[in-house]
C-alpha cells in the first residue's frame, strides 16, 4: 500500500469513527462531499513520509495527525469556495458544497471538519498524551491567527497584502504542520523538517496563480481567473509567467535540499520531484518559461 492510498484509508477509518448515529444526514452528506472528492493528500502524505524517516513508533498517532490536517485544509476549501469568497460552482471537478447543499450547509460543513479534525486528534492522542499538546499546538498554529490559514484568507480582505506573507500563511502553513506534525508524532524533533514545509508549501501556492492563469478549468477542476478577478496577491501577476515559472523552480530546489539526511530521505525528495511535476508539468514550464510580466 503506498502513501496516497494510506492516507484516503486513515481518512475513512477516521471519518467513520467519528460520526456518530444521530448526526444530521444532510451534514453527514456534504462533509462527505468535501473530504473525498480526490485530491493529492500530499499533506497526510507528508506527515507520514516525514514520521517514517524518523523512526515511526506510533503510527496510529502519525495518521491521525495527517488527517486532521487534511481535515482543515478541506474545510479551508469549502469556505474558500463559498460567495463571500472565490464564489466557485466546483471543486476538483464536481459542484462545490455551497452549490450541492447550500450556503448554511457549506458553512456548517467547514465548520464540522474543523471541529472533527481537533476529535480525531485528542482520540488517537490519549495514548501518547506527552507528545498530544506538542501536535495540537502545531496544527493550530497551521490554521489560526497569526500566522495560519485562516489568517491567510483573510489577508484577501485587507486593502493591501505582502505577497510573502500572504502565501505562507494561506498554503505554506499547512505544509509546516505536516512535516513538524510528522515528526512529533514519532516523537522526533521537528526543526530539521520546518523548511521542507515552507519550500514546498510556497513552492504550491506559486503553482497556484501560475495555474490560475494558464489552466483551463476542466483540468483543474475548478474555475480559473479567480486571481485577478477577485484582485488577489499573486507571483504570476507580479513576476510574470516566466518569473513565477523560475521562483516555483528555485522553491522546489529548496525542497529538495532541505530534506535532513535520513536514511530515506530519496523517498521523500522523489515526493517533491513527482509533486512538481504534478503541479506545474515540464510541459507548461518550457511553453511559458520565457513569458515576461
Amino acid at each position: 500500500m503506498n502513501l496516497h492510498q494510506m492516507a484516503e484509508k486513515a481518512l475513512a477509518l477516521h471519518f467513520e469513527k467519528a460520526l456518530g448515529p444521530s448526526a444530521p444526514p444532510r451534514l453527514i452528506a456534504a462533509m462527505r462531499h468535501a473530504l473525498f472528492s480526490g485530491g493529492a493528500r500530499i499533506r497526510p502524505q507528508l506527515c507520514m513520509a516525514v514520521a517514517h524517516a524518523c523512526g515511526t513508533q506510533a503510527p496510529e498517532l502519525t495518521q491521525a495527525a495527517g488527517v486532521a490536517i487534511e481535515m482543515m485544509h478541506c474545510a479551508s476549501l469549502v469556505h474558500d469556495d463559498m460567495p463571500a469568497f472565490d464564489n466557485a460552482d466546483t471543486r476538483r471537478g464536481r459542484p462545490s458544497v455551497h452549490k450541492a447543499y447550500g450556503e448554511a450547509l457549506a458553512l456548517l460543513t467547514g465548520d464540522g471538519l474543523i471541529v472533527m479534525a481537533y476529535q480525531v486528534l485528542l482520540q488517537a492522542g490519549k495514548a501518547h498524551p506527552e507528545r498530544l499538546i506538542a501536535l495540537m499546538q502545531t496544527v493550530s498554529d497551521g490554521v489560526g491567527v497569526p500566522d495560519g490559514i485562516v489568517a491567510g484568507q483573510a489577508w484577501e480582505c485587507e486593502t493591501r497584502a505582502d505577497l510573502a506573507q500572504y502565501q505562507r500563511a494561506k498554503t505554506g502553513a499547512l505544509f509546516v504542520a505536516a512535516t513538524c506534525a510528522g515528526a512529533q508524532s514519532a516523537g522526533a524533533d521537528p526543526l530539521p523538517w520546518r523548511a521542507l514545509g515552507e519550500c514546498l508549501g510556497e513552492a504550491y501556492q506559486v503553482a497556484d496563480d501560475i495555474r490560475d492563469v494558464v489552466g483551463q478549468a476542466q483540468e483543474l477542476g475548478k474555475p480559473t481567473g479567480q486571481d485577478a478577478q477577485h484582485g488577489r496577491p499573486s507571483v504570476a501577476h507580479e513576476l510574470g509567467l516566466g518569473g513565477a515559472i523560475s521562483y516555483f523552480e528555485n522553491l522546489i530546489d529548496c525542497a529538495v535540499d532541505s530534506v535532513p539526511p535520513v536514511a530515506s530521505a530519496e523517498t521523500l525528495r522523489n515526493i517533491v520531484r513527482s509533486e512538481s511535476e504534478r503541479l506545474v508539468p515540464s510541459s507548461i514550464s518550457k511553453k511559458y518559461a520565457h513569458a515576461t510580466p
